[in-house]
């Protein structure tokens, strides 16, 4: 009984902290997008050094702790990496084709897949109160996203490719939470940034961008993306969700957006009016009202098994 009651109060503490986990891990994604708008590079060239450099970083980290990073490491994460190559290259590939705002809101239904998937795959309940206000904070990321572009070029075609990049990326969040106990979280990022490399490399060959030595700006702005949005976001969100509910860590994602106009606003003076503050103040007090309830379940579960203790 008691170890019963340990382990349950563990498996609390571990979600508490699963869900700071990636909170910090969409903040930190978030910069990705802004440092991104400053590196005179093309899309697949910057993700080819980011991905190059951060799987690396992570693979020679490993190595320095004796952690091993070994071809079971590359097996086990080739349908992650795979996924993630994918989403980055579809999603290149559909802001060519179509505006940023049908690239953005397309990406943006993902937590409605992935909660379809992980309550019928991984029996994850989500009550309905939860779903409401993931919808809301979907409405609000809509809004955000629509009154920031300007772009009114789309079509099927890109709308397709920007969903097959929502498929993708969905598809790398199920193979996180799947990798429990095949491989480390940090094991994880690290393979699937490698595969990322992998992938993406010739794809900027082919695709014709300048896949040339950077230059020191853009070396730098590199290295903190690597760091920022690869390393700090990738690596926590790998950790978060194997302690959290994977349709948790999905709606996390709506956040994204909110906290990337919101950086644009605060260091590169972009416009940010009433209507785009309202719903980021919605987002992020729907995202809130998840994470409280979840927080409460985790803390009901540790007081109904300390006594026990």
């Amino acid at each position: 009984m008691t170890t019963t009651a340990t382990a349950t109060t563990a498996d609390a503490r571990d979600t508490s902290a699963g869900l700071v986990g990636a909170a910090i891990a969409v903040c930190a994604w978030s910069t990705g997008t802004v440092l991104a708008k400053g590196i005179e590079m093309g899309g697949l060239a910057i993700g080819t050094y980011r991905f190059w450099m951060f799987s690396l970083a992570l693979i020679v980290w490993m190595r320095l702790r004796g952690a091993a990073f070994t071809w079971h490491s590359v097996r086990s994460t080739a349908f992650g990496g795979i996924a993630l190559g994918a989403d980055i290259a579809l999603f290149f590939s559909a802001v060519k084709e179509t505006s940023i705002v049908n690239a953005t809101i397309i990406g943006s239904l993902q937590p409605i897949l992935v909660g379809v998937i992980a309550a019928r795959f991984f029996g994850e309940k989500i009550r309905a109160r939860d779903a409401l206000w993931s919808l809301v904070a979907l409405a609000g990321v809509i809004i955000v996203v629509t009154t920031t572009s300007t772009n009114d070029v789309s079509n099927i075609k890109g709308d397709l490719l920007a969903l097959g990049a929502m498929f993708s990326w969905s598809a790398y969040f199920i193979a996180s939470k799947r990798s429990k106990g095949a491989v480390t979280p940090t094991e994880f990022t690290a393979g699937t940034a490698l595969w990322t490399a992998i992938i993406v490399t010739p794809l900027g060959f082919a695709f014709g961008q300048d896949m040339s030595l950077p230059s020191a700006k853009n070396w730098a702005l590199l290295v903190a993306m690597a760091v920022g949005s690869g390393i700090i976001g990738h690596v926590l969100m790998n950790w978060s969700l194997v302690r959290i509910p994977l349709w948790v860590g999905s709606t996390f994602t709506l956040l994204i957006p909110v906290f990337s106009a919101l950086i644009a606003w605060a260091f590169l003076d972009e416009s940010l009016v009433v209507r785009q503050a309202i719903a980021m103040a919605v987002v992020i007090g729907a995202l809130t009202m998840i994470v409280r309830r979840q927080a409460a379940e985790s803390k009901a579960d540790r007081l109904r098994v300390e006594p026990a203790t």
